[in-house]
């Protein structure tokens, strides 16, 4: 089957109807992810300081890093910290001190959510935002360091079988030569298309939830004028919304957009183009400043959202977007996957039999996971409503005060997985 978050034809998987693990040694683990992304190359590493094998199936030829800008919460960097990428992520990544809020309209902000040494202080980790290709600079360096941790890349197809002795995993090299394993597990960390989801756990496709991003990085040089660069801007609209903060060190302001559209031919493809937003958005003016300062440097993704009533049988799992992918507005996509490798990893490492780490997994992370999709998309909503809705969004959010969203928002940042598995 096809690797990774892209679509394509794949073999139909081979996997029996009697699940099974084959109990081994600690010492002698072997864990099969697939997909070198966030969450498989964050797994990996939290796997391999327990002595564990890791062998990651990608079917591209290299890290790939598409996207732009992340957000990191401090209960993803807790996580990150552990891994020793503490160093790695100061220096590539962003503090901002605040998110500037802008109504619609508004030319100065409504509110400035504190966020900087507060959050810092709070929650015992700083809340940052970085550019993707950096994080998976990092993590890929990291997991170089690492010999318990082999990445295949142009992996062409892989196939299964649980049986009474365990786990066996064939895949194919880009020679068109086949390697056969038997690891203690395999975890699919294949993105929101994730084959291990939908054709190896029988799980369904991906649901596209009626929005689209359009993201652009372009020079801080030509909207440093209209943006505090010490801060994230997030400016709402009728039926839309923007989010701006800087990358310092590429010298460049990551623009994410989000609005509804309509499934079609054209939004199934990703393509560079002007986002199709309301006629009434050009007249507010930092909107108007993005738009002319992109240009046609747009890159269009459709979103897509997974709610899948099942994580895991036997041996095999899922973990990151390939579980529970989610709108992003709570910026918590990636502090969710990583949140995931977390918990799952000592739970792997710990247990004799991988169906047990992974219905603990489920057990630990499902209702926390639910929450945050809830809370995500109704962001969206508050997001992009229009007056007289407004009146009171605008009240309740002025009435929260510059810290308030810090109170309300403290079990999501102010949680440590590093207790769950415990």
């Amino acid at each position: 089957m096809p690797l990774s978050s892209g679509s394509g034809t794949a073999r139909a998987p081979r996997i029996s109807s009697a699940p099974g693990t084959f109990a081994r040694e600690k010492a002698s683990k072997t864990v099969y992810i697939a997909g070198a992304g966030i969450a498989g190359m964050t797994l990996a590493l939290a796997l391999a300081r327990f002595d564990i094998k890791v062998v990651i199936l990608e079917k591209n030829p290299g890290i790939q890093t598409e996207g732009a800008g992340l957000q990191i919460s401090p209960n993803a960097r807790h996580v990150l910290n552990r891994l020793d990428l503490d160093a790695a992520l100061q220096q590539t990544g962003f503090e901002p001190q605040a998110i500037d809020v802008y109504p619609f309209h508004a030319r100065k902000p409504l509110i400035s959510l504190q966020m900087g040494d507060i959050a810092n202080e709070r929650f015992g980790a700083p809340y940052i935002v970085i550019h993707r290709a950096d994080l998976a600079d990092a993590l890929h360096a990291a997991c170089k360091r690492f010999a318990n941790i082999d990445i295949q890349f142009s992996i062409r197809s892989f196939d299964m079988q649980t049986h009474a002795r365990g786990l066996s995993v064939t895949y194919e090299l880009k020679s068109g030569d086949y390697i056969t394993a038997r690891p203690f597990a395999f975890v699919g960390a294949d993105g929101v298309h994730s084959p291990t989801r939908t054709q190896v756990l029988d799980g369904p496709a991906a649901t596209y939830s009626g929005y689209v991003a359009w993201r652009a990085l372009v020079p801080v040089s030509l909207l440093n004028s209209l943006f505090n660069l010490e801060r994230t801007s997030l400016l709402w609209a009728p039926g839309f919304h923007a989010v701006a903060y800087p990358h310092p060190h590429r010298h460049l302001m990551n623009i994410a957009l989000f609005s509804r559209e309509k499934l079609n031919r054209r939004t199934r493809v990703k393509h560079v183009e002007a986002p199709t937003i309301p006629e009434t958005v050009f007249s507010s003016p930092r909107i108007s400043a993005i738009l002319a300062a992109a240009e046609a440097g747009w890159q269009k993704w459709p979103l897509y959202a997974v709610d899948t009533p099942g994580w895991h049988k036997g041996p095999i799992g899922l973990i990151g977007d390939a579980a529970h992918a989610m709108l992003p507005y709570q910026a918590q996509g990636a502090a969710m996957a990583i949140e995931d490798a977390g918990v799952l990893a000592p739970l792997l490492a710990r247990s004799e039999h991988a169906e047990q780490a992974f219905q603990t997994y489920y057990r630990l992370r499902r209702k926390r996971v639910q929450r945050v999709v809830r809370i995500s998309a109704t962001n969206g909503v508050i997001y992009h409503a229009g007056w007289p809705l407004t009146i009171a969004r605008n009240l309740v959010v002025k009435l929260q005060g510059p810290t308030g969203h810090l109170k309300r928002l403290a079990w999501i940042y102010g949680h440590d997985v590093a207790t769950d598995a415990q």
